[in-house]
């Protein structure tokens, strides 16, 4: 019960390492906002973690790249739950392998809107309510943030952003109590991964050498990134902060 009575936003929380956040946050006792733009899915979770307890979940349709969407989700989330303790700044877009030459400005400038300004936008508009509770954000980033990624140029750039806007938010809200961290996760079993892996002409294999990347011979879950997205939240991390922690299952060893 590490989180028990307290609220967190999840954007993007209904599936992924989004989904693996709400139940962690969930299973802790959290009041958790699901925002999303899959209703369907996003209803179901939200009904689920619920029955399951001991925390509680509501669903909210918005989608992010819309920051007025983000904004009244955050003020209908605190409506309901009277208080908002952390934001978690998931929701996000990797697009698939394209060269810079392939890469339009129009396309990175949409990319943006939902990778990096939906960061900022989140951060932004949940102060007000953090500034009350002395909460936290926690912002999800990449490896790729640091590492690179070929023919990745414009996703490796926007989640480098969210990195940078981890530091300097640890720097500027510190002195009211806030805490500002990124976590920058490796190879995670999602459903985007196993889209991916269905392009190719041997998903299986493709799978399989994805895991091997990290030195467990596998990839990590989505419940691994939760709580160490709830770690981050919770009174346990209360001297740490403007962090980017690396969440790779030493995936980046032998880089």
């Amino acid at each position: 019960m590490r989180f028990h009575g307290r609220c967190v936003v999840v954007t993007g929380g209904s599936r992924g390492i989004g989904e693996g956040c709400s139940r962690v946050f969930c299973r802790e006792g959290g009041l958790v906002s699901i925002l999303a733009r899959g209703v369907a899915a996003g209803e179901a979770l939200a009904a689920e973690l619920t029955a399951a307890g001991p925390g509680r979940a509501i669903f909210i349709p918005c989608d992010v790249s819309n920051h007025h969407q983000l904004q009244v989700a955050i003020e209908q989330t605190v409506g309901h739950f009277g208080r908002l303790d952390c934001i978690v700044n998931n929701a996000g877009q990797h697009p698939p392998a394209m060269s810079l030459d392939e890469t339009s400005v129009e396309f990175m400038e949409d990319l943006l809107r939902v990778n990096y300004l939906s960061t900022f936008a989140g951060a932004r508009y949940a102060l007000p309510h953090l500034r009350r509770t002395r909460g936290t954000i926690v912002n999800i980033s990449s490896m790729t943030a640091v590492l690179g990624q070929d023919r990745s140029s414009a996703y490796c750039a926007t989640k480098g952003a969210q990195v940078s806007l981890t530091k300097a938010l640890a720097k500027e809200l510190g002195p009211a109590g806030i805490r500002v961290n990124a976590i920058l996760p490796s190879n995670i079993d999602t459903p985007l991964m196993r889209d991916w892996a269905a392009t190719l002409d041997d998903p299986e294999s493709a799978l399989q050498r994805v895991a091997a990347m990290q030195v467990f011979g596998r990839m990590g879950t989505i419940e691994e990134m939760g709580e160490v997205a709830l770690f981050l939240a919770a009174d346990e991390s209360s001297f740490i902060t403007g962090q980017a922690i690396e969440a790779e299952g030493g995936a980046s060893l032998d880089y």
